[in-house]
């Protein structure tokens, strides 16, 4: 999906949503369900979150153990929310936690003690596990679970009709497969790919949203109206530009508050300009906004099935950015 200027200028499907088994084969179709893997982080959870900024519930430099006293790290009061929104928490960058975890509580306890791996703010590390603190931190100020909050004060307003963590089973035909799960001990079909979010029951700030490619379009939309869409206003102006600019200037890697900035090396290609922000997920999906261009270029495949093994995503993702960057004459 490539939208310009708030027009569709290429919406296409290839290839196959289930290959594996061949007896229950299916082909990608327009609308199709994808597991975004760490796409949530931006549209889910980091948005929530500054919805609750601006309500006046919370603050950046709020530390995490203002809202889990819990937190018993002996650093607890350095890690702020910012800290955990722009990956310079300290915290590790993934742990298998599910391989213990019984349940979300266990979880919430894990993280809690959990040992930092450098000083807060001295250098950007991604890690899934600050966002699945951040998971925690929202349903505590919010009082309802991520999904639930998420669903009636994002996608619901924006008319996200597919947009959801925990899609049912009569969507199941709709929704592409992802890997072949040694662990699960099968082919993962509308259940979450990553193990730590299946494990917090499919709800998590790091995975578990599903969405399709013009519910994406609408949300990045969204964000080049400056928090509108339609007659409908999620995000203030002044909310966006924040989002969207660089926090990490002097660190080693460019990003936003929950959104990835383009950057050497980045999966949005050579081409987009300075200021595309966007953000890819395991399963082999990838949304990149360029405000300067007027630009949304989505990519939503399914990667790992049967296997993780498949990375040749990383090398097709900036190519196939830099041949729809370069189709802009104008």
């Amino acid at each position: 999906m490539v939208a310009r200027r708030g027009a569709i200028v290429a919406y296409e499907a290839h290839g196959e949503a289930v290959s594996v088994p061949p007896e229950i084969s299916r082909p990608m179709k327009l609308d199709t369900v994808f597991d975004l893997g760490s796409i949530t982080k931006p549209v889910a959870t980091a948005t929530s979150l500054m919805i609750l900024l601006e309500r006046g519930k919370v603050r950046l430099n709020d530390p995490v153990s203002r809202y889990l006293p819990e937190y018993v790290e002996e650093r607890k009061d350095e890690i702020t929310l910012y800290n955990l929104l722009t990956h310079t928490s300290g915290l590790p960058a993934w742990r298998p936690l599910y391989k213990k975890c019984k349940s979300r509580w266990d979880f919430l306890k894990e993280l809690c003690r959990m040992k930092l791996e450098y000083p807060p703010g001295s250098k950007v590390v991604y890690s899934c596990l600050g966002f699945i603190l951040l998971t925690f931190i929202i349903e505590r100020i919010a009082g309802e679970s991520l999904a639930s909050f998420s669903r009636d004060e994002i996608f619901k307003p924006l008319g996200m009709r597919d947009t959801l963590f925990n899609p049912p089973r009569e969507m199941r035909d709709r929704i592409a497969a992802t890997e072949k799960c040694s662990w699960r001990r099968r082919v993962l079909i509308g259940e979450v790919h990553d193990e730590n979010a299946f494990g917090m029951g499919g709800v998590s700030g790091n995975a578990g949203l599903f969405s399709t490619a013009i519910d994406l379009a609408i949300f990045a939309q969204t964000f080049l109206n400056m928090g509108e869409y339609g007659q409908n206003r999620i995000l203030s102006p002044l909310t966006v530009k924040l989002m969207t600019r660089n926090h990490t200037p002097e660190l080693n890697e460019p990003r936003g508050l929950g959104w990835a900035l383009k950057s050497n090396g980045s999966s949005a290609g050579d081409l987009l300009s300075p200021f595309t922000f966007g953000h890819t997920g395991f399963p082999g999906c990838s949304l990149w906004i360029d405000p300067e261009e007027d630009l949304i270029v989505i990519l939503l495949t399914n990667r790992v099935h049967p296997t993780r093994e498949n990375d040749a995503i990383l090398r097709i993702r900036p190519l196939f950015h830099n041949i729809i960057a370069s189709s802009i004459i104008d």
